[in-house]
């Protein structure tokens, strides 16, 4: 591949202007300036006016020359491969032009293998989130629904006294097949496949207003056609925005808004806590990025225009679909699962 040429290097050019100052400073001094001992006033003026000169020279060179590395010094202390795009404008001539446009390409296929890498990591880990969910599924649930049907027929048959005692045991085992059942449920959104993603969300909203928080959710009543990925994106980053809500910002309400825009679809999670100002990035936030990533969308942070936090996950869609109004919900409904054994 050809190098790309950018001028007169900057090595050249400070060499340069370095040797015309010092030559022209040796011309006076072989010619009309001569240096006496001891030194003449007038010969002390044109060297201080000719070191001048030169330190002049090379500090204006050095600070135009210089400035578009101070930008790329920026650029690269700042630079996020979970916020892409951001690139530092080529300036300069030589080597400096080359650097930079160096850097920025370095940068590309930086954001590349990292958006690879985490598509990859994210496959493997919903895979195991299915098998997990799975074998809890099939196995414990199966096994406890045993104990269950076990523990009624030995109620039924006991004396008086323990059977009541078997009875407690009996709903203790049934509190735990059903907690069994709501990490299954968050490790594997089945009916995310089966019903799509407004009753995902609406079921994921539901859960989280069984844990203390008041959960409001709006829904499009036309969303535009997902695919898999996508919906499972915005499914995944709702779930973690409202457990980021539950676990650390004492909100007592929260929103969960999915909406159309002109060029794709937005989500929103918002609540009323104590607000993220100061806070720095945990590992749930950088998962909302890295999901984000594989899909295009761009991901927000944010302190709540009231107060709090939001979410906002904006989501392009290539292809038109018609427009429609932002329907409320009423109320969510229950997520669909087998219900309990008796």
């Amino acid at each position: 591949m050809a190098r790309r040429r950018y001028g007169v290097p900057l090595f050249w050019r400070i060499f340069m202007l370095n040797a015309v100052v010092l030559v022209v400073a040796t011309a006076l001094l072989l010619g009309p300036v001569t240096v006496s001992t001891p030194v003449l006033l007038t010969e002390a003026a044109v060297l201080t006016v000719g070191l001048a000169a030169m330190l002049v020279a090379n500090a204006l060179l050095l600070r135009f020359g210089l400035a578009p590395l101070q930008r790329l010094t920026r650029a690269m202390t700042t630079a996020d491969l979970l916020r892409p795009g951001h690139r530092p404008e080529v300036g300069g001539r030589g080597e400096i032009a080359e650097l930079i446009t160096t850097f920025n390409t370095m940068l590309d296929r930086l954001e590349d293998e990292r958006a690879t890498s985490s598509a990859r990591a994210l496959s493997a880990q919903e895979g195991e989130r299915r098998r997990i969910a799975q074998e809890l599924h099939d196995e414990v649930g199966q096994s406890l629904t045993a104990v269950l049907l076990q523990l009624k027929r030995a109620a039924d048959h006991a004396p008086p006294e323990l059977g009541d005692e078997l009875r407690q045991v009996q709903e203790t085992t049934r509190a735990s097949l059903e907690e069994i059942r709501r990490i299954a449920r968050r490790l594997r959104p089945g009916v995310l496949d089966e019903l799509g993603l407004a009753s995902a969300l609406k079921a994921l909203a539901t859960e989280f207003g069984g844990s203390g928080l008041s959960v409001q959710h709006s829904l499009a009543g036309d969303l535009p056609e997902l695919d898999r990925e996508t919906e499972l994106v915005i499914y995944r980053v709702a779930q973690e925005g409202l457990t980021n809500i539950v676990r650390h910002s004492q909100a007592r309400r929260a929103e969960l808004a999915l909406s159309r825009t002109p060029g794709g679809v937005l989500l929103r999670v918002r609540d009323d806590g104590r607000g993220i100002v100061g806070a720095a990035e945990g590992a749930g936030i950088r998962g909302m990025r890295e999901r984000a990533l594989l899909v295009g969308a761009g991901l927000a942070v944010e302190p709540g225009p009231g107060g709090g936090t939001e979410v906002r996950l904006a989501v392009p869609v290539p292809a038109r679909f018609p427009a429609h109004a932002l329907i409320p919900v009423g109320g969510p409904s229950m997520p669909a699962h087998a219900p309990p054994p008796p």
